[in-house]
């Protein structure tokens, strides 16, 4: 295929960590060409100015143009940017016929007065939009996906916490009143910009949590959930820090419905609720996840443990929280928007060790 058969594709906040992701995985997928490259603080640049590991393949600058301008010259655009900033963007870029993939939490939320109470965000008069926006979330909502113009990618915890949840949820196997989820990422889960807590005297040879009882990804994982399971569903979610650059290990518990459910009869469950899915991996008995398979690719893999005494099940998720809990996932996506193979341009194998 050559470039001019190829869709056109632009990228807005190109510059920050999920926007890099992006780069690379658009650059060597065979079936788009990255025509925009967007951001505002970094106008003016070369792309390799800003990476130069990159130079060699990005010929390209960061642009801050209109979204009719941006429409002239893209089919398709990742809105890569800080939450509130998207809403701001969307809405004229599907106006000019754009499909719009948003990785920020702008249009996770179906009720904009969620958002607007958890992230603290002016008043949106986008409602309708947010309303026809889908859930990006291939294993669950594939079909909407392929035929949706607005995809809110989901978030990277979310992302790694709903995998773990998903069939215990679909089938009512678990009281919805009991579920627990304890989830650590890497520091590029916080973003490129300079944070204190993220330096290396700061993070290094330590473990916190962090917002606990408050997180923003709780509501977002609670609405699908709450979608899925017919009920409303309330969890106890609490994230962690932890020394690393990338990767999400999340456990979740919840009390088994029927306390006569083995291990067997679940990992049966999951593996068949899967069976169609190729980025979950539904481990053997007695072996559990670890973040360092999932790196660099879009995998998800799921191990799982019952615990008589207590009846409860454990699960355990690992990705990559910059791939299928960010970019890849949006890849994924789109490939699912444009009616091609859901693998095209996504790595399977990880750099191990």
């Amino acid at each position: 295929m050559g470039s001019s058969d190829r869709l056109p594709v632009g990228i807005i906040g190109a510059s920050g960590y999920g926007g890099v992701q992006l780069v690379r995985l658009l650059i060597e997928h065979p079936l788009v060409e990255i025509t925009y490259l967007g951001g505002s603080s970094s106008a003016g640049q070369s792309f390799a100015d800003l990476y130069p590991h990159l130079g060699h393949c990005v010929n390209l600058a960061i642009e801050d143009c209109s979204p009719a301008e941006i429409a002239a010259r893209a089919k398709v655009v990742f809105l890569s940017l800080p939450n509130g900033l998207a809403s701001k963007l969307a809405p004229d870029l599907l106006a000019h016929g754009c499909k719009v993939l948003d990785l920020s939490a702008d249009y996770r939320f179906k009720d904009l007065s969620v958002y607007e109470a958890w992230y603290q965000g002016d008043r949106r008069l986008d409602q309708d939009i947010a309303k026809g926006a889908v859930y990006g979330l291939p294993e669950l909502y594939a079909d909407r996906i392929a035929e949706a113009d607005l995809v809110a990618c989901p978030g990277c915890y979310p992302t790694a916490s709903l995998l773990a949840l998903l069939p215990l949820l679909k089938q009512g196997l678990v009281d919805h009143t009991t579920i627990i989820i304890d989830a650590k990422s890497g520091t590029s889960g916080g973003g490129r910009q300079a944070k204190t807590n993220l330096l290396l005297a700061e993070a290094s040879n330590s473990l916190g949590a962090y917002a606990i009882a408050s997180h923003r990804h709780t509501p977002e994982i609670e609405q699908i959930a709450s979608d899925l399971s017919g009920q409303d569903v309330l969890v106890q979610f609490t994230p962690h820090l932890i020394p690393m650059v990338r990767g999400i290990l999340s456990t979740v518990y919840a009390r088994l419905r029927d306390p006569g459910f083995t291990k067997d009869d679940l990992l049966t469950i999951y593996k068949s609720f899967y069976r169609s899915s190729k980025w979950v991996k539904v481990l053997p008995s007695g072996i559990y996840p670890q973040t360092k398979w999932a790196l660099g690719t879009n995998l998800c893999y799921i191990g799982l443990e019952v615990d008589q005494r207590t009846g409860r099940i454990i699960v355990v998720s690992a990705i990559d929280n910059l791939m299928k809990g960010q970019a890849s996932q949006a890849v994924q996506c789109m490939n699912i928007m444009m009616g091609w193979d859901e693998s095209v341009g996504i790595p399977q194998l990880t750099f191990y060790p």
